[in-house]
């Protein structure tokens, strides 16, 4: 009797966070309502309450002015490099004039229209809320938290995962994957009893979120063993003549002593990680490889989900390996993925079966079949 099917501990949808949706703006929303009925639930006169209102408009304006005149003053000796000598694009990087100044202006003016007379005059304001200001600026309060500085990045495809995705996808796997069915459609022929299940027929690559990548895959789990290359793409690539592109098939043994076949190997960008956590120079903590490795997967989701060539020629497997000293977690892993695109070809043909009933076999020409051993492939248990 055979072992219940092994899963892994975390699925993929809740190793891989997901894209940041739109919470944020809308508890902004939520809370602005709240303080505006607040407000007004307090009965103050509104004047008064005009008057403060417009202040601290004109607070936050000074701020977005001081912020910008201290980096301005880093920014001026930097006008060839950074700027094109335009002393103009410097003061446009360092303040937002087309926002910034008007609401300061508007801001301005409806305060000092304001003024009560309370005895207290406007340099004094502007005084006190410039010292408060450059105080926060002194003491690094007004730098964003991680998530700010997280999002930004992730929405500006700013993150060192995006250049890496984006690297591989174009320096690799926009290249071999639409040519991976074809090598394996020439090794089925001349192996017909291998790759029998024409679901497996894809690129397996592995994303491990630790970024720890072994060379040698058969060091890494003795369940893996190495069979054969795949045939050779040979490209004129970037002033290299005939580069070489190739992949390794393996076997996978189960618990039952099966073999499974199929095409894997780790995704080489996550080497770059794991070596830019190590190295001082690049100040990268482990924290910050595990959320790159992380959107590392999905960047590299998103992208080849729209490539269109590259459709059906590859599975992404992402994993946290355990505290643990487990000896077959990788292939079980691999094994895993692979039982489950044994299950979808199965779904996928009884889904055909059922959609086209005019091709249904009787249950005689059926037990003909069978005595025969003449099953279609998706049923054979032989499959790899």
């Amino acid at each position: 009797m055979s072992r219940e099917l092994w899963r892994p501990r975390n699925p993929t949808t809740l190793l891989i966070p997901k894209a940041r949706g739109g919470r944020a703006q809308c508890a902004t929303y939520l809370l602005l309502a709240l303080c505006a009925a607040a407000l007004y639930l307090t009965g103050e006169p509104l004047m008064p309450t005009a008057h403060s209102l417009t202040f601290h408009f004109v607070v936050l304006e000074i701020k977005a002015l001081l912020k910008g005149i201290c980096y301005l003053a880093e920014e001026i000796f930097h006008l060839q490099s950074r700027h094109r000598g335009s002393f103009w694009r410097a003061l446009s990087a360092c303040f937002s004039l087309r926002w910034h100044g008007p609401m300061l202006l508007v801001c301005g003016s409806a305060y000092v229209a304001l003024l009560d007379g309370d005895g207290q005059p406007l340099g004094l304001h502007l005084g006190l809320a410039s010292l408060c200001e450059l105080l926060i600026l002194a003491l690094g309060l007004h730098k964003p938290s991680a998530v700010e500085m997280s999002e930004m990045s992730e929405r500006s495809k700013q993150n060192v995962a995006h250049g890496l995705a984006w690297s591989y996808y174009v320096g690799y796997l926009k290249i071999v994957l639409p040519r991976v069915k074809k090598s394996m459609e020439e090794f089925s022929r001349a192996n017909p009893n291998v790759l029998a299940c024409r679901e497996t027929w894809k690129l397996h690559i592995l994303v491990p979120l630790s970024c720890d990548i072994y060379d040698d895959l058969e060091k890494a789990d003795s369940n893996i063993q190495y069979l054969t290359d795949l045939t050779e793409t040979i490209l004129t690539r970037a002033g290299t003549k005939k580069r070489v592109y190739k992949h390794s098939l393996y076997a996978i043994k189960d618990e039952n002593n099966k073999l499974w076949h199929c095409a894997v190997e780790y995704a080489t960008p996550l080497q770059s990680l794991y070596a830019m956590s190590q190295d001082e120079c690049a100040a990268f903590s482990r924290e910050d490889r595990l959320e790159q490795a992380k959107l590392f997967y999905r960047t590299l989701e998103e992208i080849l989900k729209g490539c269109k060539e590259c459709a059906g020629t590859y599975r992404l497997i992402a994993y946290e390996e355990s505290g643990e000293a487990e000896t077959h977690f990788l292939s079980r892993e691999i094994l895993w993925h692979l039982q489950q695109q044994r299950h979808e070809e199965y779904a996928m043909y009884e889904g055909n079966q059922l959609n086209n009933p005019s091709t249904t076999l009787s249950s005689t020409e059926l037990n003909l079949q069978i005595s025969e051993s003449d099953l279609p492939q998706p049923l054979r248990s032989d499959c790899f």
